[in-house]
Formats: C-alpha cells, sequence, structure tokens
C-alpha cells in the first residue's frame, strides 16, 4: 500500500533525528512528531511537534504508532528491535539507520506476516555505500571482488586515538566489538573487527582501514553466488586502529562494554567539524575483459534550515529519506522486509534529498543497473 509523506513520526531527537525533521519539513513539507526522552524545543515550528516519549513504555509507543502511517526510528540500536515490532503489529511503515545485525535479523523474522514495510539499515553505512555497491555489482558480467569503504571522521584528529565522535558512542563500540559479515572464496564468512588493516591513499591523503560490523547490511546475503569477495571496512585516520586495539583487547574493555563506554565518553571529544569518505571498487568482467571500476568521494556539510548540519548528519538523513521516498513512489516493494540495495542510483538521484550526496553519483554510469 502506498502512503503520503504528510505526517511522519520521528524516534530520537538527536542530531540524525533532528536531521531528518528537519529535511522532511524543508523538502517535503511534512507535518513531523518529534519524540524523545528529552524532546527538543523546535522554536515554534508549526510543522515540528515535540514529544516526551519512553519507548519502554508499551501502552505510549503503542498511542503514538497508532496516530502515525510512518515512523523512522533514530535512536540507538538496542531499539531497534521493540520499536520495529510494535510498527509491525500496527500496520504502521518502518524504517530505521541500525548496524546491529541481531537487531536486523528480528526485524526481518516479522516480515512474513507484515502489512506494511519494515526496512532497517537505509542511513550512510548500512545504507547509501550497499545502493553504491549494489550498483557497482551490477556493471559486471562476472563479479570477482567488490570492496567498500566508509568513513565519517573529522578533519583535525590530533588527539591520541586520532578520533573525534561524529555521531554514537553506542554505535562505534557495536561496530567494533561485534562479528563482521563478508564473502570469501565465494562463501559467506564472519570476519573479526579491528583486523584486516590496510593503508589507503586518497587524493594524496593516507586512511587506514579495517574490518567492523554491519556496514554491508544484507548485501553478502544479496550477492551470495554472485560474487568470489566481497568485505566492508571502516575508514579512519592513522594509528586509530592501533589504540583500539589496545583498549578493547590490550586492557579487555571489549569484555565490559559499559566500562569502556564511560571512558570514551569521557575521553574523547564530540566534533562538528567532519567529512564523510566513502570508496568502492569492483572487479570483474565486462564484455570478455576483466575490469576493475573504482569510485571515490569525500562529502561536507552543509546549512539546513538556517543550520550548519555536518556530512554525516545529512548523508545519513539523506540515505534514509530516499528509501523513504521511493516507497512511498511505488518505487520498492510496499510490504515486507525491504533492503537497501533494492534502491537503484539512477532512482535516488531523482529524490529530493539527491543534492545532499550527489558526489555519490557516478555520472558516467548506465542508470538503473542495480543487483536484484
Amino acid at each position: 500500500m502506498q502512503f503520503a509523506l504528510d505526517k511522519v513520526l520521528i524516534l530520537g531527537a538527536g542530531k540524525i533525528g533532528a536531521t531528518l525533521a528537519d529535511m522532511l519539513v524543508e523538502l517535503y513539507g511534512t507535518q513531523v512528531t518529534l519524540a524523545d526522552m528529552h524532546p527538543p524545543s523546535t522554536h515554534g515550528d508549526p510543522q515540528l511537534h515535540p514529544l516526551q516519549l519512553d519507548v519502554q513504555d508499551d501502552a505510549a509507543l503503542a498511542s503514538v504508532l497508532n496516530q502515525h502511517p510512518l515512523v523512522i526510528n533514530a535512536l540507538p540500536f538496542f531499539c531497534a528491535a521493540r520499536v520495529a515490532t510494535a510498527a509491525a503489529q500496527r500496520g504502521v511503515h518502518y524504517f530505521d539507520l541500525t548496524e546491529d545485525v541481531a537487531a536486523t535479523r528480528t526485524i526481518r523474522a516479522l516480515a512474513p506476516q507484515a502489512r506494511a514495510v519494515l526496512m532497517p539499515q537505509c542511513g550512510l553505512a548500512p545504507g547509501l555505500i550497499g545502493m553504491l555497491g549494489g550498483h557497482l555489482a551490477g556493471q559486471f558480467d562476472e563479479l570477482y571482488d567488490l570492496q567498500l569503504r566508509v568513513g565519517a571522521i573529522t578533519l583535525h584528529a590530533l588527539n591520541a586515538l586520532r578520533y573525534h565522535f561524529t555521531w554514537s558512542v553506542d554505535g562505534v563500540i557495536n561496530e567494533y566489538c561485534n562479528p563482521c559479515d563478508a564473502i570469501v572464496g565465494g562463501q559467506l564468512a564472519n570476519l573479526q573487527p579491528l583486523e584486516g588493516l590496510e593503508n589507503l591513499s586518497l587524493d594524496g591523503q593516507v586512511f587506514e582501514a579495517f574490518n567492523t560490523s554491519g556496514g554491508l547490511g544484507t548485501l553478502c546475503e544479496t550477492l551470495a553466488g554472485r560474487v568470489r569477495n566481497l568485505n566492508y571496512k571502516t575508514i579512519r585516520h592513522p594509528g586509530h586502529r592501533d589504540a583500539m586495539h589496545l583498549l578493547l583487547h590490550g586492557l579487555r574493555l571489549i569484555e565490559r562494554r559499559d566500562l569502556l563506554r564511560q571512558v570514551l565518553d569521557g575521553a574523547v571529544p564530540h566534533s562538528r567539524d567532519d567529512m564523510v569518505v566513502m570508496a568502492a571498487t569492483a572487479t570483474g568482467m565486462r564484455s570478455g575483459r576483466l575490469e576493475q571500476l573504482t569510485h571515490n568521494t569525500r562529502l561536507y556539510g552543509a546549512p539546513l534550515r538556517g543550520q550548519q548540519r555536518t556530512a554525516i548528519e545529512l548523508t545519513t538523513a539523506a540515505g534514509a529519506l530516499a528509501a523513504v521516498e521511493l516507497c512511498a513512489q511505488g518505487l520498492l516493494p510496499q510490504q515486507g522486509f525491504v533492503r537497501q540495495e533494492q534502491c537503484t542510483l539512477s532512482a535516488l538521484r531523482n529524490t529530493r534529498v539527491g543534492r545532499y550526496v550527489e558526489a555519490l553519483l557516478p555520472a558516467s554510469a548506465p542508470p538503473g543497473n542495480t543487483v536484484a
């Protein structure tokens, strides 16, 4: 069933939730309910309606879901399964940004009985990078290797960790501590986080990249049997991986994640001076010849409704709203589980949020080709 974007519920009024709300108002004229334990000031904006809500309160969550046809969950990953289950029970279209593999499995299990869309993992990584990876895979007659790299990093991280937080502390810990889906030698595999360290040079600047969890979303399942090697790594400034390895394994804080969160939250600054770096490489046979396609880009922050938004805020929100818009237009399935890579880059380009990720879109690529 198709739906309009005239009334949307956003859960979580943090950096990404607030950006989602502003984009919906600015680009779609949507009436947005922005719900959080600590609802923000909306400065009297008639299209933004703040709501105090504890999603652990089943009755309160059910009540607000019953009043909205669509919900975008921008809460921490550990809330995803609860909110998705409540939305599915009420036939409410559900979208989220989670990188958590276990939460996605739970949401996937709801799909056979779902009357509405269930689309997790539709932000940046997972999200936009899966759309780009799916597009590159679709350009080959026979695909050998697909390597996807993404980093949301600050421009001047000079501290000992060579890192500032640009998004969720919980999300960073989750992706650094859990197994990483991959395809190795044609077989589905789990790789260890923080392993697979490599150096890469992009436009003359040196970065490092290493395995992290969740960035591929469902792409391993989609490309199983069609690619020899597929992996995802997070891009960081050189030295960051070794420092985190010391914390997680040398000091064994991987066994005490609550303490790890306290340490990182108290010692690592947040910064809004960021950029999103993406590097994707595909190798295989095209028209009888071995070829490689590479797409590297950097995305930066920009103003939105009079406020400067960071690169990670804009790209994550744009990835999610592109999926929402394409569903609303009937260009994606209208119920059940929907994968990020079902969005084509040509369709993404034509969405209202496409301007925020224009640099992601290979200008010379044939339109519409993607993996099914």
